[in-house]
C-alpha cells in the first residue's frame, strides 16, 4: 500500500504524486465537487505539459460532465493565460491541471472562479465542504452536453499584454533575449510575446512535449543552461519560467542569475516611477520591496502566502495598489489581470531596460541589496503548527513576532520566517539580512532553536 502523505489540498489547489496520492479517481471526484459548486455551465480545462496531464484532464472532464457542466478543453495553456481566458470567455469556472514548480512526478488541480481568479479562502472552504461530504449534484443523461474545444487559448492574453505596453519603445532597442521555458506551458506564448516586442529570441527548451530539461523551480542552481546561453550568444538578458509560467527568474547579460526576489524588485521600481500607489506582497517577500516603496512614499501591504491572498488585498487596497506579487518571481500587474504572470513580468522588465537605456546588470546593481536564504525541512502542517507554538514563546520577548502565516520575527537587521508549505508536505524556513554572513547567522540561530524545540518533544 503506497503512502498518501504527498497529497496537499490548500488554497493553492490539490497536488500530489501521480499514481500515489493523486489518481484519476480523485481528480474526477474533485471535479464533480467543483461542478456541483459552480452549478453547471461551461468550465474550461487546461493543463501544463506534464505527461500525466492528459490522463488527469480526461478524468476532470468526466467528473464535470457528470454534474451537467459543458467541458471546454483548451489544451496546454500557461496558468496566467488560463486565468485571463476563464474571465474572457465568461465561463462558470476553470480547472487547470498543473503542479506548477513541483517536481516531475507531481501533478495537481487548480480551481478557478468565473472572475478568472483562484478560489478565495472562503470559496475554497465552501467547495471543500462539498467534496468532503461527497454529495454531488449528478446530472441525468438529458443534461449531458457535448464537450467543446478551444484553439489558441493564449491569444486573448497576448492581445491583453500588447494593449498594456507600447511595444515600439522596446522594439527600437533590438534586444537579444535567451528564453528558457523548460519545455513547459510557457513554450507556446513566451517566444511569440518576445517577438512581438521586437526581440531576437534565443530559445531554450521551448518544446511543450512534457519532458522538463531541469527541475521546474527556476532557482539559480537549476538554470545553468540559460546562463551559458546568455554568455555564448551575447544576449542582453535571460528569462526562465516554471512549468505553468506564473513565475519568472532573470539572468543578467553576464550570465549571472539575479535570484527570484529581484524579479519583483525590478518591476516595483519601474512601476512606481510611473505611477504612485500601494504595493501588495506576501510575508516572505524581501524587505527590498519596503525600501523601494519608501523611496516613493508608498505603502506596502503584506499578506499570507498564496497568490489569492495577495490578489484579494490588491483588489481591496487603499490607496489603490499598482502592483502585487510574491518574492518567488511572481509579478501581478492589475492593468493586465490580477494574477502572477511571467509574461507580463518579462514585458515590464524589457520596458524598464528600454526606457532607462541601461543594461539589466546596472538596474540590478541599483537595487537595495539583501541576501535571503531559503531552506526546508520535512513535516506536515500539523507538525509545523506545533513547532510554531513553541517557537513563539521563545521569540516573543526578542523581536516583533508576526503570526499572519506561520511565525515571522523581524529584527532591526534581519528577519526569519517558519511556515508550512501550501504545496508540499514540508516546513519552509527562511532568513534575510543585508549580508550573507548576517543571513547565515540568523538562519543558523533559527535552526538551532528548531532543533532544541524538537528535542523536547
Amino acid at each position: 500500500m503506497k503512502s498518501k502523505t504527498t497529497l496537499k489540498i490548500s488554497i493553492s489547489g490539490a497536488r500530489g504524486v501521480v499514481g500515489d496520492s493523486l489518481t484519476p479517481q480523485l481528480a474526477a471526484a474533485l471535479a464533480q465537487a467543483f461542478g456541483t459548486y459552480v452549478g453547471g455551465g461551461p468550465v474550461l480545462i487546461g493543463r501544463d505539459t506534464r505527461r500525466s496531464g492528459i490522463m488527469l484532464a480526461e478524468a476532470v472532464a468526466a467528473g464535470l460532465a457528470a454534474t451537467g457542466c459543458q467541458t471546454v478543453d483548451v489544451g496546454v495553456c500557461a496558468i496566467p493565460s488560463f486565468l485571463y481566458l476563464t474571465k474572457h470567455q465568461r465561463a462558470a469556472g476553470g480547472i487547470a491541471v498543473t503542479a506548477s514548480h513541483n517536481p516531475k512526478p507531481w501533478n495537481g488541480l487548480k480551481f478557478i472562479s468565473r472572475d478568472g481568479l483562484y478560489l478565495t479562502p472562503r470559496q475554497t472552504e465552501e467547495y471543500l465542504d462539498i467534496y468532503h461530504q461527497g454529495e454531488f449534484a449528478l446530472a441525468g443523461p438529458e443534461r449531458y452536453r457535448a464537450p467543446a474545444r478551444l484553439e489558441d487559448a493564449s491569444e486573448p492574453h497576448l492581445r491583453r499584454i500588447l494593449s498594456r505596453f507600447d511595444t515600439s519603445i522596446v522594439r527600437r532597442c533590438k534586444l537579444r533575449v535567451a528564453l528558457d521555458c523548460n519545455n513547459g506551458a510557457g513554450s507556446l506564448l513566451g517566444p511569440r510575446l518576445l517577438e512581438a516586442f521586437g526581440c531576437e529570441v534565443v530559445p531554450l527548451y521551448t518544446d511543450p512535449a512534457g519532458d522538463f530539461a531541469h527541475d521546474s523551480e527556476p532557482l539559480p542552481e537549476n538554470i545553468s543552461d540559460v546562463c551559458r546561453a546568455v554568455r555564448e550568444y551575447k544576449a542582453d538578458i535571460g528569462f526562465v519560467q516554471d512549468a505553468d509560467a506564473d513565475r519568472l527568474a532573470v539572468v543578467n547579460e553576464r550570465g549571472e542569475p539575479l535570484g527570484e526576489e529581484l524579479t519583483m524588485g525590478l518591476a516595483v521600481r519601474h512601476v512606481l516611477a510611473k505611477r504612485r500607489g500601494s504595493i501588495v506582497c506576501n510575508l516572505s517577500s524581501s524587505r527590498l520591496i519596503d525600501d523601494l516603496a519608501a523611496e516613493r512614499g508608498c505603502r506596502v501591504f503584506r499578506t499570507r502566502i498564496g497568490e489569492i491572498n495577495v490578489v484579494e488585498k490588491l483588489l481591496a487596497a487603499r490607496p489603490r495598489a499598482v502592483l502585487g506579487g510574491e518574492g518567488n518571481g511572481g509579478v501581478i500587474d492589475p492593468l493586465v489581470h490580477p494574477c502572477r504572470d511571467s509574461f507580463t513580468a518579462m514585458a515590464l522588465i524589457l520596458e524598464y531596460m528600454a526606457e532607462s537605456r541601461r543594461k539589466i546588470s546596472a538596474l540590478q546593481a541599483a537595487l537595495p541589496r539583501y541576501v535571503m536564504i531559503k531552506d526546508r525541512m520535512a513535516g506536515s502542517a500539523e507538525q509545523a503548527h506545533r513547532l510554531i507554538g513553541r517557537l513563539r514563546k521563545l521569540y516573543e520577548p526578542t523581536g516583533r513576532v508576526d503570526l499572519t502565516d506561520g511565525l515571522k520575527v523581524d529584527f532591526p537587521d534581519a528577519w526569519i520566517h517558519v511556515r508550512p508549505s501550501n504545496t508540499e508536505p514540508i516546513i519552509r524556513v527562511l532568513a534575510e539580512a543585508r549580508t550573507q554572513a548576517k543571513a547565515e547567522t540568523a538562519l543558523t540561530a533559527l535552526k538551532g532553536a528548531i532543533a532544541a524545540s524538537l528535542e523536547k518533544t
